[in-house]
């Protein structure tokens, strides 16, 4: 399961090319599969004879019926909330969960401190691939920065500038992707090519503008965060976000992401309205690192960790434990006391007291159903 159908279709192209000469059946379902196609699938797919069903947030429909649900599998997991995750594992029993994002977000970080999942980093870069230095700096400097993507589009490169809103609002002041792109196309790089992309077109002409992006008869795309997941440009070096202050790290670490994917040296723009910018706790995290789970425990830090046994993904956990990701020693001994509690009373029956507590504190379902 992915968040966009740019990345589905990635995914399903790419297994379709690794599995089917191994015989191994692969669909793809997202909310464009035609009526015809997707009855197929679901008839397919409840007689067992779909191997692996890739999709977007149409996996959630209760249409979808699996044979034997074994795994799933979630990329970019911090676009999906705990809920949407459940849905899909509850389709299955006893279904093994492989969850992958660039940047845990602090609730999942938490949890894996707790002991709920496994953590697997992968800590190199992919062969040929340098780091992506990243720099913040005022609206005062565009100026200055517009001459660099001009050097680097004149080299044969290209840029992204992300803007957190499609068009002007009178409620906010922040900069809009498509007063930008008349700006650059028209007054900035007016002898360059200068792309749009945002929410509001159709699958048809996102998928355009972005194999223009590809094939490099774009050297300038002015863009939503649409782009956050799923775009793999690698001759794209420079990537510039506007309002940036605006932005979960999360975010700008997925948007960072966007470039680097190439040999070459990139460089992520990380743009605040004025100079008190400069000084933004959050935003120097960015700058000062692209290790995603360093970036993960300082945003843990700067926003708390959530409810453990809820759905909300930030702000002030169920009870206090001051500076969470530095107590890992005491949380693995708290674990290490709540598996043995499990394993020799799963009912808490002889542990009448942990039980009321679990059922007065958690808004949990599946506690209340288990313990009630």
């Amino acid at each position: 399961m992915v968040p966009t159908e740019v990345l589905a279709e990635q995914h399903y192209k790419n297994l379709l090319k690794y599995l089917n000469p191994l015989s191994v059946s692969v669909e793809l379902l997202t909310g464009n599969t035609p009526q015809k196609k997707r009855k197929e699938i679901f008839s397919n797919l409840n007689n067992g004879l779909v191997d692996i069903l890739v999709g977007t947030h149409a996996l959630f429909e209760d249409k979808v019926i699996f044979n034997a649900l074994g795994m799933v599998v979630i990329d970019e997991q911090h676009r999906f909330g705990v809920t949407q995750r459940n849905r899909l594992l509850n389709k299955g029993e006893n279904t093994n969960l492989l969850s992958m994002t660039a940047t845990p977000i602090p609730r999942t970080l938490a949890l894996s401190i707790y002991g709920d999942l496994d953590v697997s980093q992968i800590t190199e870069l992919p062969p040929g691939r340098v780091p992506i230095t990243t720099k913040i700096i005022s609206e005062d400097d565009l100026t200055n920065l517009f001459k660099i993507v001009e050097d680097e589009i004149n080299k044969g490169k290209q840029a992204y500038v992300i803007l957190p809103l499609i068009e002007d609002s009178e409620k906010m002041n922040l900069s809009s992707a498509k007063k930008t792109f008349k700006h650059l196309s028209e007054e900035v790089f007016f002898n360059k090519k200068v792309g749009l992309l945002h929410g509001k077109l159709s699958s048809q002409e996102k998928n355009e503008v972005i194999n223009s992006f590809l094939k490099n008869e774009i050297n300038i795309l002015v863009s939503t965060t649409v782009i956050e997941v799923g775009i793999d440009v690698p001759n794209a070096t420079i990537m510039i976000i506007y309002n940036s202050d605006r932005f979960g790290l999360s975010q700008l670490h997925q948007l960072r992401g966007r470039v680097g994917r190439g040999s070459t040296k990139s460089f992520c723009y990380l743009v605040t309205p004025d100079k008190n910018g400069l000084e933004n706790k959050r935003l120097c995290v960015l700058q000062k690192s692209n290790d995603g789970f360093y970036i993960a425990e300082k945003d843990l830090e700067l926003r708390g960790p959530g409810q453990i046994l809820g759905y909300r993904q930030s702000g002030l956990p169920d009870f206090v434990l001051d500076n969470l990701p530095n107590n890992k020693f005491l949380i693995d001994k708290a674990r290490e006391e709540a598996i043995k509690i499990v394993s020799d009373d799963p009912d808490l029956k002889e542990n009448i007291v942990l039980r009321n507590i679990l059922i007065d504190n958690s808004d949990n379902k599946f506690i209340h159903d288990f313990l009630n």
